[in-house]
């Protein structure tokens, strides 16, 4: 579901009334006499057509809020996924389960990046692309006590990554894993592919405190 966008005003004042303001001074002399009929007229085809024209600014004016990052499509050249905001909400999720949260871990985040980038290099959903994932973790030098590993690919937002995770079984367990406590992230974008973006989430629990 979109986020609702709300919308606020710079100035409590409306850009009108200065308009209204500049329009409506008296001319010099009497500061009772009203206008004559026609001036009357003329300032309010005057005032009409500022009205319409400032119509525009008026609007750029408004302040657009910042759309969560967890919405912001990954589609496209330069994006970057908001590692910390997909800690946050698996996180929530874990413990809306009872569970502790994880924590962002580099190592992780670079395996994460390197499974993401050898699936979109190729262009095919596979934990195997590069090696099977229990492999990768032993080269690495990742000393885990138990790790486990979602992918996926098509989906442009973590927003919907995360949904499509949560709502098939074997990846909800994975992001449900009582000894996790580390995690990694990494969303490439591949223009050539039909998928857009591939998507890896690594999951740990370490040997040891680092």
């Amino acid at each position: 579901m979109a986020p609702r966008r709300r919308r606020g005003a710079r100035n409590a004042r409306s850009p009108f009334s200065h308009l209204c303001d500049a329009l409506c001074r008296t001319i010099p002399g009497d500061q009772n006499m009203p206008f004559p009929a026609p001036l009357n007229a003329r300032l309010s085809r005057l005032a009409a057509a500022g009205l319409i024209a400032l119509l525009p600014a008026c609007a750029g004016d408004a302040l657009q809020p910042a759309q969560p990052s967890f919405y912001r499509s990954l589609a496209h050249q330069g994006a970057v996924l908001d590692a910390d905001a997909a800690a946050s909400m698996i996180s929530g999720y874990r413990q809306n389960n009872g569970l502790g949260a994880v924590a962002l871990d580099p190592e992780l985040m670079r395996l994460a990046e390197a499974q993401s980038r050898a699936m979109a290099a190729r262009d095919k959903l596979d934990h195997n692309v590069s090696g099977n994932f229990k492999e990768r973790m032993r080269t690495s030098g990742y000393d885990a006590a138990s790790a486990v590993e979602n992918i996926s690919a098509g989906y442009h937002t973590l927003a919907e990554a995360f949904s499509g995770w949560r709502d098939s079984a074997p990846h909800r367990a994975n992001m449900l894993n009582k000894t996790a406590a580390r995690m990694g992230i990494a969303a490439v974008y591949a223009p050539n592919s039909k998928y857009k973006v591939f998507w890896t989430l690594i999951m740990a629990a370490p040997a040891r405190s680092s």
